[in-house]
C-alpha cells in the first residue's frame, strides 16, 4: 500500500467547489491556468484534429487552448459552478463541449479520445485506480495522458500542500505503469515563480 505522504490524491476529501466561493476560483483559474494550458498541450503533442477530454477542466482553459489549437474537446468537471463559467467563457467555440463527470466515471464512450489531459486535479480524485481505468477505456491505443500538478514541498499545509512531491508523482507514474501505461515519465517544469511536475504515458 501506498505511504499516506506519497498519496497522489491526498486531498481526494477536499470540499469540491460551490457557490461564491467557487465561482471566485473559477476566475482566478481561468486566468492563472493560462500557463499550464500551453505546457500540457505540447506535452500532449496537441494537432488539429485531435479529439482531446479535460478533466477536471474547471472553468476552460485549457479546453479553449486546444480548441484554438483545432482539437475538438469535451471537459469533464463535476462541479456546476465550474461548468456554468467554462459555458460562459466558451460561447463563441463550437469545437468544445462541457460535460458533468468525474475522473472515475468519465460520460465518454471507449477509444474516443488521442490525448487525455488533468490539469491540478488529480490530488483530488476519489480514486486513482478507477480514474486511471477510466483514462485508459477512454483513450484510443496510442493516446496521451498527461497529469499536470503544482509541485509542492512534502513539508506544505493548507493550499500549498495542493499538488504533488516528487514522490507523489512517481507514485502516480507507478499507478500508470501498474495499468498498463506505456512510456511513463516524470518531468519538472519551471515556469516563473509556478513550479509544477508532470506525469505522461501512452495508453497501450
Amino acid at each position: 500500500m501506498t505511504a499516506p505522504n506519497t498519496t497522489p490524491n491526498h486531498h481526494a476529501h477536499y470540499p469540491g467547489f460551490a457557490g461564491l466561493a467557487g465561482i471566485l476560483a473559477a476566475a482566478t483559474m481561468s486566468i492563472g491556468r493560462r500557463g499550464d494550458a500551453r505546457l500540457v498541450a505540447r506535452l500532449g503533442g496537441l494537432a488539429a484534429g485531435d479529439t482531446v477530454v479535460d478533466v477536471g477542466c474547471g472553468p476552460g482553459a485549457a479546453a479553449r487552448r486546444a480548441a484554438r489549437a483545432g482539437a475538438s474537446v469535451t471537459g469533464v468537471d463535476p462541479a456546476p459552478v465550474m461548468l456554468r463559467v467554462a459555458r460562459l467563457l466558451t460561447r463563441s467555440s463550437r469545437r468544445v463541449r462541457y460535460v458533468r463527470g468525474a475522473a472515475e466515471d468519465l460520460p465518454l464512450p471507449d477509444d474516443s479520445a488521442c490525448v487525455l489531459w488533468t490539469i491540478a486535479s488529480v490530488h483530488h480524485w476519489a480514486d486513482v485506480d478507477a480514474g486511471l481505468r477510466e483514462a485508459r477505456r477512454v483513450l484510443k491505443p496510442g493516446g496521451r495522458l498527461i497529469a499536470l500538478e503544482r509541485r509542492s514541498r512534502p513539508d506544505a499545509r493548507g493550499l500549498a500542500g495542493h499538488g504533488w512531491t516528487d514522490e507523489r508523482a512517481a507514485a502516480f507514474a507507478e499507478r500508470c505503469a501498474d495499468h498498463g501505461f506505456v512510456q511513463v515519465q516524470v518531468d519538472r517544469h519551471e515556469g516563473g515563480r509556478r513550479k509544477t511536475v508532470s506525469v505522461t504515458a501512452i495508453a497501450p
